[in-house]
C-alpha cells in the first residue's frame, strides 16, 4: 500500500423515500474522507481483456448502528491485488429493497502513482460501506462489482439478507424495539391470599419499563374477564389485587398488557395460568367436614324415624312438604327500566330484555327506547316523572340495569369528569340515565323501604363495581342467574315461605333460553360479552370528547336511517315500527325464515309501539 497512492469515493443514486435504504451519514469507511453525488455515473463495458476480476468475497451484516437509533447494514467487500488491478476504476454497490422495490446505489473511485510496482500480490484490499438504515420485516439484495465491467461474463457479487423483528439479538438494543418493549422483563408473580373460607385474593406483581406509564392487568376466569388499569406512577414495581368467591374457582388465565410508545394496544401480553384447586381446603379440613355431615344426617335420620313412629298419622315429610311449587302468574305488572346507552351491543340486550319480559312474563315493561313518540312531546323529565307518579300509585316497580356507563355517569354527576357516550350522541333520546338518576335518587334516598326499586346487573358483562354508591344499601341482583328472584320481586311475591318453594317454568338460568325470545336474549348477552373479549377497551372507545359531541351527533343524523333489510346476525335492532312499515309494503319478505321469527319474538313490542304513537296522534 505503501507504494501507490489510493483515493475513493461514493455516489448515490436511486430511490431514496424514507421507505427505501439510506445513508445515515455521508462517511464511509475507506480510509479518506470520501464525498457523495447525486447519481452513480454510468460505466461502459469494456472486452474482457482490458475490465478487472470481480471482487472475491462480499460480506453483509446486521447490526444496531453507531446512534442505536434504526437497524442499519454493513456492506464489505474485499479486492485481490493481481495483474488485472490497473484496469480497476471502481467499485459499485447496489442495494434493492425486495418488499418496496426501492434502492441505493454507491460507488467508489481508485486511481494509482504511475511508474509503481505491486509488492506481495497475495495481499486483498478491503472495504466496507456502513450506516445504510434498513426497515423491519424487510429483504434485500445487496450486488458489488468492479468497474468497468467486462463485455462477456458476470463479475457480480450478490448476497440476499431479511431484516427480522425487534426478537432479534442484534437490533434489541436499537430505539425503536426498545419503545416496542424488546428488552422489557416483567418478572410477572401471583400470589393467591386467603380470606377465610369465603373469599380469595389474587396479588400480581410485575416489573414496570422505563417505555410505558400504563398497563392494564386482566384475569378471565370461565368465562369472565376482569380487568384494571394501572400506572407505574415512578415506581419499579406494581401491583394489582382481584378478589374473587370460592363458588368462581376456576383455572384462570392472567395477562398484563403494557401500552409502549411505539406499538401502544397492539404490544405482546404476557400470560400465565393459574389453577386454583390447590388453594381448596386441605385433605384434613374435607375429612373432619364430611365426618361431621355424617354425623349430622345420621341424627336427623333418627329423629325423622322416631317422629314418623311416634305419629303414624302424619305420613308427609319435610322433604316432601318442601317440594318446589308451580306459580301460575295471573296478575299483569308493571315495570319501568332505567339503563345506560353504553354500546349497541348492550342496547340490544336491553330490548331483547324487554320482549322477554313481555313474552315469556307477561310484564308490561316502560322503556324511553320504545316510547320515543311521546318522549319527544313531553320531554325527559316530564316523561319521567309522570311515569314516577303513576309507579308511586301503583304496584309497579323500577328496575335500575347497572352497567359501567351508569357507574361513570354517576360519578360524572359527583363531580368527575363529564361523560360522552357515542350511543347517547346517536339517539334520538339523547342520555335518559342522568336525568333519571337526578330524580329517583333523592326519592330512594328518603324512602322508607326500598320495595319500588329493583338493582341489578348483567354478570359477565357487568359486575357489582358499576353499582352507584347509594345502591349499595340495597340487595343486588346477577341476571340471567338471579332473573327469578327479580321477577318475584316485580310481582311483589315471597319465593320462599314455610314449607313452600315457588317457581315459574322456563325464568331459572339454565332453561330461560329455551323459549324464543329467552334464546334472543341469550344471544345477545353472549355477542357482547365475546365483543368484551376481543375488545377490552371497548367502554373507553365509546366516550365521546366534549369536541367530537358535534360532530358525532351531525354524523349520526347523516346515517339515522337503518338498512332497509334487517341484519339478523348482527346484534342491532331496527325501529320495530320500521321494520312492520317495510315488510307490510314489501310482502315477499314474509316468505323469509328469520323475518317471521324476528316479528313473532317482538309481536308485544311492535304493538305497544304503535298503539303509544296513534294515541299521541
Amino acid at each position: 500500500m505503501s507504494h501507490f497512492l489510493f483515493f475513493c469515493f461514493c455516489l448515490s443514486a436511486g430511490l431514496t423515500d424514507s421507505s427505501g435504504p439510506r445513508m445515515l451519514n455521508k462517511r464511509l469507511d475507506c480510509n479518506q474522507n470520501p464525498s457523495m453525488s447525486d447519481n452513480c455515473s454510468d460505466e461502459q463495458k469494456v472486452p474482457n481483456t482490458e475490465a478487472p476480476t470481480g471482487p472475491d468475497s462480499v460480506d453483509v451484516t446486521l447490526w444496531k448502528g453507531k446512534h442505536e437509533l434504526v437497524p442499519v447494514l454493513n456492506v464489505t467487500w474485499k479486492i485481490n491485488i493481481d495483474s488485472s488491478i490497473w484496469a480497476l476504476k471502481g467499485s459499485q454497490i447496489n442495494i434493492v429493497d425486495e418488499t418496496t422495490n426501492h434502492s441505493l446505489c454507491v460507488q467508489f473511485s481508485y486511481s494509482f502513482k504511475h511508474n509503481t510496482t505491486l509488492h506481495n500480490q497475495n495481499h486483498k484490499w478491503t472495504f466496507s460501506l456502513d450506516e445504510v438504515e434498513v426497515e423491519f420485516g424487510h429483504t434485500y439484495m445487496v450486488t458489488v462489482f468492479n468497474l468497468p465491467e467486462p463485455e462477456n461474463g458476470d463479475n457480480r457479487k450478490r448476497t440476499s439478507i431479511a431484516i427480522p423483528g425487534c426478537d432479534d439479538k442484534r437490533i434489541q438494543q436499537v430505539r425503536m424495539c426498545l419503545e416496542n418493549g424488546s428488552l422489557w422483563n416483567h418478572s410477572m408473580q401471583t400470589q393467591v391470599l386467603t380470606n377465610g373460607n369465603i373469599k380469595l385474593s389474587i396479588v400480581v406483581t410485575f416489573k414496570a419499563s422505563q417505555y410505558s406509564e400504563k398497563y392494564r392487568v386482566s384475569i378471565l376466569n370461565s368465562g369472565i374477564l376482569c380487568s384494571k388499569n394501572v400506572s407505574k406512577e415512578n415506581a419499579t414495581t406494581v401491583n394489582v389485587t382481584f378478589e374473587f368467591e370460592r363458588w368462581q374457582l376456576r383455572q384462570c388465565e392472567i395477562s398484563v398488557q403494557p401500552f409502549f410508545r411505539q406499538c401502544q394496544n397492539n404490544c405482546l401480553s404476557p400470560n400465565k395460568t393459574i389453577d386454583y384447586c390447590q388453594y381448596y381446603p386441605t385433605r384434613t379440613y374435607l375429612i373432619k367436614a364430611a365426618i361431621g355431615l355424617l354425623l349430622i344426617s345420621i341424627c336427623l335420620a333418627c329423629l325423622l324415624w322416631r317422629a314418623s313412629h311416634k305419629d303414624p298419622l302424619n305420613t308427609s315429610s319435610p322433604t316432601a312438604r318442601d317440594q318446589p311449587q308451580v306459580l301460575q302468574v295471573k296478575e299483569r305488572k308493571s315495570v319501568l327500566i332505567i339503563h345506560s346507552l353504553d354500546h349497541p351491543l348492550y342496547k340490544n340486550i336491553v330490548l331483547k330484555l324487554c320482549a322477554f319480559l313481555m313474552n315469556k312474563c307477561g310484564t308490561e315493561v316502560v322503556l324511553d327506547l320504545l316510547d320515543s313518540s311521546r318522549l319527544g312531546v313531553l320531554g325527559k323529565i316530564q316523561w319521567l316523572d309522570w311515569h314516577k307518579e303513576q309507579i308511586e300509585k301503583s304496584s309497579a316497580k323500577i328496575l335500575i340495569l347497572c352497567s359501567r356507563g351508569v357507574q361513570a355517569k354517576w360519578r360524572a354527576m359527583c363531580g368527575d369528569k363529564q361523560v360522552f357516550m357515542r350511543e347517547d350522541a346517536c339517539s334520538s333520546v339523547g342520555d335518559m340515565l342522568t336525568p333519571s338518576l337526578s330524580l329517583l335518587v333523592p326519592h330512594f334516598i328518603r324512602s322508607a323501604s326500598f320495595k319500588k326499586y329493583i338493582v341489578a346487573y348483567f354478570d359477565g358483562i357487568s359486575s357489582e363495581e358499576d353499582v352507584p354508591s347509594p345502591f349499595n344499601i340495597t340487595v343486588r341482583y346477577k341476571l340471567m342467574k338471579q332473573f327469578e328472584e327479580v321477577f318475584f320481586r316485580i310481582l311483589d311475591l315471597e319465593k320462599h315461605e314455610p314449607g313452600i318453594v315457588k317457581k315459574v317454568e322456563g325464568l331459572s338460568e339454565d332453561t330461560y333460553h329455551l323459549c324464543p325470545s329467552g334464546r334472543a336474549l341469550y344471544d345477545a348477552i353472549e355477542a357482547f360479552r365475546a365483543y368484551q373479549l376481543k375488545h377490552p377497551r371497548w367502554f373507553e372507545e365509546e366516550l365521546l370528547e366534549s369536541s367530537e359531541l358535534e360532530f358525532e351527533e351531525t354524523s349520526c343524523e347523516i346515517y339515522k336511517t337503518p338498512p332497509i333489510y334487517p341484519n339478523f346476525k348482527t346484534d342491532y335492532v331496527l325501529h320495530p315500527a320500521q321494520v312492520i312499515s317495510h315488510h307490510v309494503q314489501t310482502s315477499d319478505d314474509f316468505t323469509t325464515d328469520e323475518t317471521k321469527l324476528y316479528l313473532s319474538e317482538n309481536l308485544q313490542v311492535f304493538s305497544s309501539i304503535l298503539m303509544q304513537e296513534a294515541n299521541i296522534a
